[in-house]
């Protein structure tokens, strides 16, 4: 059901200061709806920062060569983010998703609002703008900015195909429907670059990404009959191919596309401790659920979890649930 944004347009409208936020590990359609929308409220006159919780990735540094338009938080620097009269959350409804910033978060006693297309939820605090049917967050800022009565620049025009073409897997995944790409001609009308946006993202890999993707093809594995596939990287991969975290991104699609996999899993081990287990589904499995069990969450056919125990110990819980609800 489409959402009713005329309360986040009064809102708006009745604050000046504003600070938005995404989930920890940023990606093309946190930070790209991020922009976007802050794009749209400079232009209504107000005051915005934009704000990620962890490090931004080498591959999204072309956003914000000049480190100039994304803030990074930390809870070393948290009393820096104070003032601002409404938050803003985008593309994450969890708690866990929003890493240091989530103690902080709950000290604020200013309206707040969370803008959101996963099904997996939780209580932040203000209002709850979610659509799980959208293929992006982008598509929701996409409805904002409309709503709102602003024309797109730009620069917004090309932070919503960001959005909208990482979400959809650049209109490869089933989730790319008519709609999407009748919100992709707009927003190239409206100046986006798609080619240039692709070039960016797919087309300068580090030497170091490259040699961690060939690290994760060669621990490439198939179980449960051919039915899933996984891979894993070690903490100690990093160094070894001088690679950092967020090299691991597009990983998931290696596993995905094996003949026969209904169910992908990428393991990524800590530095701090505990694993992070990305999943991918194109079965009836429904991933977001067993996301969820591992404290996690997401989509029926993507989501992501972070589980407490090694490596080791969570590959064979995470196996032992897939091979279950298979």
């Amino acid at each position: 059901m489409p959402i009713d944004w005329s309360p986040l347009v009064t809102l708006i409208h009745r604050h000046r200061t504003f600070l938005l936020m995404t989930h920890v590990r940023p990606d093309g359609d946190g930070m790209g709806a991020q922009l976007a929308l802050a794009d749209a409220l400079r232009t209504l006159g107000k005051t915005v920062r934009v704000v990620i919780a962890s490090p931004l990735p080498a591959r999204y540094r072309f956003l914000d060569p000049d480190r100039t338009a994304i803030e990074e938080f930390t809870a070393e620097t948290a009393e820096h983010f104070r003032g601002s009269e409404c938050v803003l959350v985008l593309d994450t409804g969890t708690w866990n998703q929003l890493g240091d910033f989530g103690p902080f978060l709950k000290t604020l006693d200013v309206p707040k609002a969370v803008i959101d297309h996963h099904r997996t939820q939780e209580d932040l605090g203000g209002v709850a703008l979610v659509d799980a049917t959208a293929e992006s967050t982008g598509r929701l800022v996409y409805e904002i900015v409309q709503a709102l009565g602003v024309p797109f620049s730009v620069a917004a025009a090309n932070h919503l195909f960001l959005a909208l073409g990482h979400d959809t897997g650049w209109f490869r995944h089933p989730n790319a429907t008519a709609a999407s790409f009748a919100m992709a001609e707009k927003l190239v009308a409206a100046g986006a670059n798609p080619s240039l946006l692709y070039e960016q993202l797919f087309e300068f890999a580090s030497v170091g990404r490259l040699k961690l993707t060939g690290v994760a093809l060669s621990r490439l594995t198939v179980v449960c009959g051919g039915r899933v596939a996984y891979t894993e990287v070690h903490a100690a991969d990093y160094a070894a191919c001088g690679a950092v975290p967020g090299d691991t991104e597009d990983l998931i699609s290696y596993p995905r596309m094996i003949d026969g996999v209904e169910v992908a899993l990428v393991f990524i081990e800590q530095a701090a401790g505990g694993t992070k287990v990305s999943f991918r589904a194109k079965s009836r499995v429904d991933v977001s659920k067993l996301a969820e069990s591992f404290g996690g969450g997401g989509h029926r056919l993507a989501a992501g979890a972070r589980d407490d125990r090694d490596l080791p110990a969570t590959r064979a819980a995470v196996l032992a649930a897939v091979e279950a609800a298979l």
